[in-house]
């Protein structure tokens, strides 16, 4: 008698390659303005500094170019975008209705299980802000967005939303030299609101999270002109 074997099938595991890996690099050197807006990159100094062909180099570029990172532009120097006030603004839009229709219906399905998971982000979260960890809180912040995104049981729009807000991350980023605290404050108030059951509460407080980067957007561009396009 053929025995059924009662394992499920496991998701093929992704092993990042070569391009994945110098397109993280690079990305979260942008990110965190080590390489600031307006810097020249081009395909043979990294491929240099990486230790790796020119072709993944070259793949990393366009993927950062349709985030908005990178402008690539043929016979002429590639950038790094400077950050647009107008995308920031767009980007807050999308992200807003998106996530809010993933709280909508995480909160339809959400258990204690998923609830212990984001408090313990949220825990994770305090102990970058305590320590001054801007790249951790921001990879932690992301973290928490996207773990409501995959209760929802739609995970797949958290790379919507990356795809449209790398101008928004940029100025998020620079915000958390003093914004880091409040952020994190915003996340427990939501979660708060989760766990008593008051789903219009919940959603009142994660759109005015996301709405701060409008009165933060100005803010920034005061302090870093040469950051912002003109």
């Amino acid at each position: 008698m053929t025995e059924i074997s009662a394992l499920k099938a496991l998701e093929p595991i992704k092993i990042p390659t070569v391009a994945d890996t110098v397109f993280e690099e690079l990305h979260q050197q942008i990110l965190s303005l080590e390489l600031a807006p307006g810097t020249r990159v081009s395909e043979v100094e990294v491929s240099k500094a990486f230790g790796v062909s020119r072709q993944p180099v070259r793949d990393a570029f366009y993927r950062l170019s349709q985030l908005g990172f990178l402008s690539i532009r043929p016979q002429r120097a590639t950038v790094i975008t400077k950050i647009s006030e107008a995308a920031v603004l767009r980007a807050r839009f999308i992200r807003t209705a998106l996530e809010l229709a993933c709280l909508r219906a995480a909160l339809k399905v959400i258990t204690d299980d998923d609830l212990k998971d984001l408090k313990q982000l949220l825990e994770e979260q305090q102990v970058a802000v305590s320590a001054n960890e801007r790249q951790l809180f921001h990879r932690l912040d992301d973290d928490f967005h996207r773990r409501i995104c995959e209760i929802s049981g739609h995970e797949y729009v958290w790379t919507l939303i990356r795809e449209q807000k790398a101008h928004m991350d940029r100025v998020r980023f620079l915000s958390l030299a003093s914004g880091a605290q409040a952020a994190l404050d915003d996340h427990v108030a939501i979660i708060s609101a989760v766990q008593a059951g008051d789903d219009e509460l919940a959603e009142d407080r994660l759109t005015k999270h996301l709405s701060r980067i409008e009165t933060i957007v100005g803010r920034i561009r005061d302090e870093h002109p040469n950051h912002f396009q003109e």
